[in-house]
């Protein structure tokens, strides 16, 4: 579900940021927090393929227009690359926003315009994606105020960080972001009753868009008692774990305490 998706490219996000850390590489204090928010909602972004869904209804009628046309064209390249043995199909749900190479060549394409818009592309990008993470996170929220509330919301959190932003540097890590946050929103799907074609458009066991996912046991229901009891506490305690150890002075107060516990 859209909350879950979200925490988990938070919890990515502040788990790869923590890594770098203690290998003696951090992220400086906005790539950290910019990077998380735009993952958050790079998370959500491969179902604004579904008119009905979250992302969908995040930014009003401008959203759920693009949500269509997004459809609509995922369903002419399933339907135009599906093989013999794949059904025609009439919904682009769950096609060509939920595979790697979207992941990658979304985030490549994102990279691309920040190198060459600086930071007003890098403020969009913002914009956009925060506003998916805010809807993620905040659903009851969001849901309760309405759509024009979180773009409010989400232009006021954007205009605040134009001036925390560097100045024009490429913005690399924002592109990062969409990719990573992208494709942890595959691999959540994956583990779902349905599955995800990640590896198109290569053909696996004669198809295509062959949905991949672990056996039937250690499937779960979206929305189900395995995800709110077990998968969102875990997603958390990563997210909160991992934000103590990427953040500097964090990182080196845990250290201290270790050292003095074990000296």
């Amino acid at each position: 579900m859209g909350p879950t998706h979200a925490l988990s490219g938070v919890a990515v996000w502040m788990g790869g940021a923590a890594g770098l850390q203690s290998c003696g590489y951090p992220l400086p204090a906005p790539e950290l927090a910019v990077g998380a928010a735009v993952c958050a909602g790079a998370a959500l972004l491969p179902d604004i393929d579904h008119p009905s869904s979250t992302v969908a209804r995040t930014f009003g009628p401008v959203s759920t227009a693009l949500s269509h046309l997004v459809d609509r064209v995922s369903t002419k390249v399933y339907n135009g690359t599906r093989t013999a043995r794949e059904t025609p199909r009439n919904s682009g749900h769950r096609t060509l926003t939920h595979t790697a190479v979207f992941a990658a060549g979304l985030g490549g394409l994102v990279s691309v315009a920040c190198g060459l818009g600086g930071k007003p592309a890098a403020v969009t990008v913002l914009f956009v994606l925060l506003g998916l993470a805010i809807r993620g996170l905040l659903g009851t929220w969001a849901r309760r105020r309405g759509w024009a509330a979180t773009t409010l919301v989400t232009a006021a959190a954007s205009a605040a960080a134009i001036g925390w932003l560097p100045g024009d540097r490429g913005y690399p890590v924002l592109g990062l972001a969409v990719a990573v946050g992208s494709f942890t929103h595959c691999l959540g799907d994956m583990i779902t009753k349905q599955g995800c074609p990640l590896a198109w458009p290569l053909v696996h066991r004669g198809k295509r868009w062959w949905e991949f996912a672990p056996s039937a046991g250690l499937r779960i229901r979206a929305g189900g008692d395995f995800e709110k009891v077990v998968l969102v506490p875990l997603l958390a305690l990563v997210a909160g774990s991992s934000t103590a150890f990427a953040v500097p002075e964090t990182h080196a107060l845990i250290l201290s305490s270790w050292t003095s516990l074990t000296s």
